[in-house]
């Protein structure tokens, strides 16, 4: 009995530590309000220290991985399961919503609040998806806003290491211990998850709290109960077909960490680091989880797709619009899957996914975005987590469906 009593407090004293700060955390915010601003600076700090490690650790994971795959073929194939899982998961997420939203009807009126609206760069097509996919220097590469630049030229970093044949060997090892490095390192940083996501928490409950008792709380309670319905019945459905119900105890077994990460720091991208530590432990293939893991976070969000319908929703019942035609929902369920893509996992950042939804639908800006900002904020913590946890359940399935991986 002894040695069980052991055993627990070793393989989970990281995450009761965790939870320990979170709810301590959640008590100072519920009493102080406000006043837990005082502690906010240990939360920036924790995130700081994230944000500043996960670059490097997204070019050696993704590099690396593909400088020392044997074969190009796996590649090709691993890429064509993960777009389809990807794209299913966005769509049915968006789909679960927009029953949600029929099945509880939003008739309210939104009070439009002052909110200081982002200058959105304007220019054509063309150079949006050049500015998206590239940077014109190196140095820019070395920021989470490029996410998607910095994923693309680890990609070539990897096929060109790939292809150097004995001449590169040195540069694969480079990678190797590059991989090595920044996963040590991490582990220390994640050693002050408790301080920094309880002082998140704290930060989160008192200040945007009272919020949520406000006029947006209905569309809100259908949105929190449609993404935990979305997070248990279909994540538990995800892990089923990935390996049955061996699969489904490994999925909840190892997504906590993720899971408190991810409502914490209401970030996609610094949850990779807790992401990939889960991948490990539920021996998800390291070339799978080393591309899916960081692949996913930037382009892969069923929490975002969820609240893209719900602010499609909010929009249309505050200027008295039809959400029921079969093209509106045709055209929601395309702006739901490009939201996936250009948002980026970037923290409490950009809006190009609502400017976009208002811009297709002719809806009036000034008065449209600042709804859609508040709800985006109020939202952020439970989409977070669809987004996080669901990066992981689609490397169980995609590594199901390309390795034949079993539980």
């Amino acid at each position: 009995m002894e040695v069980k009593k052991i055993n627990f407090l070793k393989s989970y004293s990281s995450i009761l530590l965790l939870l320990g700060g979170i709810i301590l955390g959640s008590i100072l915010g519920l009493f102080y309000g406000k006043d837990v601003l005082v502690i906010k600076p240990l939360g920036d700090i924790f995130l700081n220290l994230l944000f500043t490690a996960i670059i490097p650790l997204i070019f050696f994971t993704i590099a690396s991985s593909i400088a020392n795959l044997e074969r190009t073929e796996k590649l090709g194939k691993l890429f064509l399961v993960m777009i389809v899982v990807f794209l299913a998961t966005i769509l049915i997420s968006a789909i679960v919503m927009i029953l949600a939203v029929y099945l509880f009807p939003i008739h309210q009126n939104i009070i439009i609040s002052k909110v200081p609206i982002e200058n959105i760069k304007s220019g054509t097509i063309g150079d949006q998806i050049a500015q998206l996919l590239t940077v014109n220097d190196f140095f820019e590469l070395l920021s989470r806003k490029s996410m998607l630049a910095l994923i693309i030229f680890s990609f070539l970093i990897g096929f060109a290491s790939l292809h150097s044949g004995e001449k590169g060997s040195a540069f694969r090892s480079f990678l190797d211990s590059g991989n090595e490095v920044m996963k040590q390192l991490l582990n220390m940083i994640m050693k002050l998850a408790p301080i920094g996501l309880g002082a998140y928490f704290a930060y989160q409950v008192g200040v945007f709290g009272p919020q949520l008792f406000g006029v947006y709380a209905k569309p809100l309670g259908v949105y929190y109960a449609a993404c935990v319905f979305y997070f248990i019945v279909f994540f538990s459905l995800y892990a089923l077909v990935a390996g049955g119900k061996r699969a489904l105890i490994v999925f909840w077994s190892n997504n906590i960490t993720p899971a408190l990460t991810a409502v914490g720091t209401c970030s996609s991208i610094a949850t990779i680091p807790a992401n990939l530590e889960a991948a490990e432990k539920m021996n998800i293939p390291k070339h799978v989880r080393n591309l899916v893991i960081p692949l996913g976070a930037p382009l892969h969000k069923d929490g975002s797709s969820m609240s893209s319908i719900l602010k499609i929703t909010v929009l249309f019942a505050m200027f008295g619009k039809d959400f029921t035609a079969p093209s509106t929902i045709l055209l929601a369920l395309g702006i739901t899957v490009i939201v996936s893509i250009v948002e980026g996992g970037i923290l409490n950042g950009g809006y190009i996914g609502e400017v976009l939804a208002i811009t297709v639908y002719g809806l009036p800006m000034e008065q449209a975005l600042p709804v859609a900002m508040i709800l985006g904020t109020l939202v952020d913590p439970i989409a977070t987590l669809l987004n996080v946890n669901g990066d992981l359940i689609c490397s169980m399935m995609i590594s199901r469906f390309s390795e034949k991986t079993k539980w």
